[in-house]
This record gives C-alpha cells, sequence and structure tokens, in this order.
C-alpha cells in the first residue's frame, strides 16, 4: 500500500466507526435535552464529570501496564501478573470508594443538589465492577482478541439508549438518579459480557508479588497522570461553573460542548491510525519520519476538521435549535468559542501521540499537567468576570497557551513546522479526488 492510500484509506475505515458512535451519543443527547429540564440536566452532567474524571484515572493506573506485561510473558507469568493486577484495582476501588462516601455529601453543598450524593453512592458498587472489567479486558486484549471489549462497549451504550428512548416515545418522566440507576445495569451487564468472552483466558495465580505491583504501578503511574490530567482539563469546566453559578449555566455550556464533540471524530480516527505507524518508523528512519507523520497527520484532520467547522459557526443557531431544542438557543456565542478552540485540538492530540510513540511519555506528561493547571486557573478568574462565557474564554486561552508550549518542544525535538500541516491540508483535496473519484470513474 503506497503512503497516499494509506493515509486516505485507513482514515476513512477509521473514521466510519466513530460516526457511527459520535451519531448514536447525539440522540441521546436529543432526547435528554428534551427530557429534563436545565437543572436536571446539568446535574446529569457534573455526575457524569465526576465519575468519568474518577473511572478514566483509576484505569489509567494499570491497564496500559497490564496489557503491555501480559502480552510479553508465558502462560505461568500471564497468572500472577493478573492476579497481583487486580490485587492493585480492587485497592483503587476501595480508596475511591471511601473517598465517594466521605465528600459525596459536600459534592450535594458544592453543585446545591440534594440527589447528586445518591447517584455519587449508588454508583459506588461500579467502582469493584468496572475494575474487574478492566482486568478482563486487559487479559482479552493481551491475547489480540477485542470482541469482548467491543460487545460490551456496544451493551454498554444500548441500554440506556433503549431506556430512555422508550420513556421519551411514552412521555414517561425521568430523573438524573434514574439515569445513574440504568448507568450501573448497564455496566454490570457489559462486565459479564466481558468475562463471558474472556473467561477461556484467565488463569489467576493467588500470590502475590511486590515486584509485579512495583513494575505495574512505576509503568502506570505516568498513564495515570495523563488520564487524570486529561480528564479534569476536560469536564473541570463544567463543574466550575456548576458549583460557582448555577447547573443551569453547566447544562447550558455543556450543550456546546457536545456538539463541538463532532469534530473529534477525525481527530481520535487519526491517532489510531498514527501511534502504531509512528512507533515503527522512529525505530526505523528516526526523527526525520517523526515529522513527516506528525505533520501529514495533522494535515489531514485539518482538511476534514476545518469545513466542519465553517459548516456549525455559520449555522450554529439552527443546529442548536434542531439538536438541542429552542431552550438552549442562548448557547451560539459559547458554541462560536468553543468551535474556534477545535481547530487547535489535532495538534495537541497529535502531539501527545508522537511523544508517547518516541518514549517520552514524562514531556507528554508534564505537558498536559501545565494544560489542566491553566484550565483550572483561567476558569477560575474567567469565570468570575465574564460566567458563562468565562468558561469557553478560558478553555481557548488554555489551549491556545499549551498549543504553543507544544510546537516550540515539538520544532526542537524533531524539527516540525507548524504551517506545513496546513500545505498537507490543502493537498489532500486533489489527492483525495484523484486516488478516489477519477480512479472509480476510470474503473
Amino acid at each position: 500500500m503506497t503512503d497516499k492510500n494509506y493515509w486516505l484509506k485507513n482514515g476513512v475505515l477509521n473514521i466510519l466507526p466513530s460516526i457511527t458512535g459520535i451519531m448514536f451519543s447525539l440522540l441521546t443527547f436529543y432526547m435528554l435535552t428534551r427530557m429534563l429540564n436545565k437543572e436536571e440536566y446539568g446535574v446529569w452532567i457534573i455526575f457524569n464529570s465526576i465519575i468519568t474524571l474518577v473511572e478514566l484515572a483509576k484505569n489509567g493506573l494499570t491497564q496500559e501496564a497490564t496489557i503491555k506485561y501480559l502480552s510479553a510473558a508465558d502462560e505461568n507469568t500471564k497468572s500472577v501478573i493478573s492476579f497481583n493486577a487486580m490485587l492493585i484495582n480492587l485497592c483503587t476501588a476501595i480508596t475511591v470508594s471511601v473517598f465517594c462516601l466521605i465528600f459525596s455529601s459536600y459534592a450535594g453543598d458544592i453543585w446545591h443538589s440534594p440527589e447528586l450524593p445518591l447517584m455519587i453512592n449508588l454508583y459506588i458498587i461500579v467502582f469493584f465492577i468496572s475494575g474487574f472489567t478492566s482486568q478482563v479486558n486487559c487479559i482479552e486484549q493481551s491475547h489480540f482478541q477485542f470482541k469482548g471489549v467491543s460487545s460490551a462497549t456496544l451493551f454498554r451504550q444500548l441500554i440506556p439508549f433503549f431506556y430512555i428512548g422508550f420513556c421519551f416515545i411514552r412521555k414517561i418522566t425521568i430523573t438524573p438518579v434514574h439515569l445513574a440507576v440504568m448507568n450501573i445495569v448497564s455496566i454490570t451487564g457489559a462486565a459479564i459480557i466481558s468475562y463471558a468472552f474472556t473467561a477461556k483466558y484467565i488463569r489467576i495465580k493467588k500470590r502475590v508479588d511486590k515486584s509485579w505491583i512495583k513494575k505495574i504501578l512505576n509503568f502506570g503511574k505516568y498513564s495515570f497522570g495523563i488520564s487524570l490530567s486529561s480528564s479534569l482539563s476536560g469536564s473541570v469546566d463544567q463543574m466550575m461553573l456548576g458549583s460557582m453559578l448555577s447547573k443551569s449555566a453547566s447544562s447550558s455550556y455543556n450543550v456546546a460542548v457536545r456538539i463541538t464533540s463532532i469534530t473529534d471524530i477525525p481527530v481520535n480516527s487519526m491517532a489510531t491510525i498514527v501511534f502504531p505507524k509512528s512507533s515503527k518508523r522512529f525505530e526505523e528512519e528516526g526523527s526525520e519520519a517523526i515529522k513527516y507523520l506528525y505533520e501529514k497527520s495533522v494535515g489531514v484532520v485539518l482538511a476534514l476538521l476545518v469545513p466542519a467547522i465553517l459548516f456549525m459557526y455559520f449555522f450554529s443557531r439552527y443546529i442548536l435549535i434542531i439538536i438541542a431544542s429552542g431552550k438552549y438557543e442562548s448557547a451560539v456565542s459559547l458554541l462560536h468559542v468553543t468551535l474556534l478552540g477545535c481547530v487547535f485540538s489535532p495538534y495537541g492530540r497529535q502531539s501527545g501521540i508522537i511523544l508517547a510513540a518516541t518514549g517520552r511519555a514524562k514531556i507528554n506528561f508534564y505537558t498536559m499537567l501545565l494544560s489542566t493547571f491553566l484550565v483550572i486557573l483561567f476558569n477560575l478568574f474567567f469565570i468570575r468576570i465574564w460566567g458563562v462565557m468565562g468558561a469557553a474564554y478560558a478553555t481557548l486561552a488554555a489551549g491556545v497557551i499549551s498549543f504553543t508550549v507544544s510546537q516550540i518542544l515539538l520544532k526542537r525535538l524533531f524539527s516540525i513546522n507548524f504551517f506545513n500541516p496546513w500545505i498537507y491540508a490543502v493537498k489532500f483535496y486533489p489527492e483525495f479526488i484523484r486516488s478516489y473519484i477519477f480512479k472509480k470513474r476510470a474503473a
């Protein structure tokens, strides 16, 4: 396969599943914004921000390390690694659960929500279930099998979707607490499905091995930090809006963020393509190959992203009314600012992929830490000055500074040029027309 065909063909193949996932999420979002008022939707957003933050950080501690070591180990060693990884997951789940029990009532006070403590306390059981599921998924992936992960993910999405769809059609009233319970049911079912697919691979030797615990934790500490920082930078603005202003302010901001999540499709898909390719080519060809991969991948994403951003920018009012109903029409200005920030997302995402692939996880961790710190700091001041618009300005300002820092680093490490991706973006269209449209006509 030629290099041009690699980017075009794999880009299309990876974008299609992402499109279906985003569309599925948008349908659920469409129904919820019409079934819940702004306050209720705000509670649901804050709850999801909290649990997503905890889950990503918790899983980041062991997931990548477990897959890495299981993939290279013999059967006897795999059983020891699995047991010790499960011990770490269990200890983490207990720690998180105790923390939630102690501080859930404070969460209710901070976000002025009497139902939030109940939702958090109900979700505690999921921390143990998800820890088990994460370990089972690691075992399956270490055998280069993915059916269990895919089936469980699909089930986890379908159950809440059908429940919300049924209530929407029958005009049954639902509350954030009902949604939290349905979330627990879907996650429990997903865990059973994961186990059913992976049971034949599970071998456990009940022996505490301090050396393996140390190895897993040493490898996982940066993944944990990156997961925590990434999750915080993506949700802290909504959480701060809910505590500093109101839950309805958080819901309005989330509507803008949810619509711009459509732009994640090409960004995430390209990350899937670049990571395996960059690791291999860095070993074989060095920094020059990394420079090309980064600039080319960002360019392809920009070619797909910019038209979508322009379309959403100019038709933002109609998009908001269609997707989120008329009560969120006032979020037009929020959507405009968040769309501007989307231009920088391919630069940042591919920067993290390139740094990880070339063994610079520590640099990646510190850049993520800087980004999170800036988001929190700017939100703290900007929300007080501009209200809900302050959150959008804060995220944009933090994104611009983080982008500048990462470009300086990439320039020094790999001689990457900021303008080259735009050249590749312009070249993408004639390449696509020649490779797909004219080629098919000729055939």
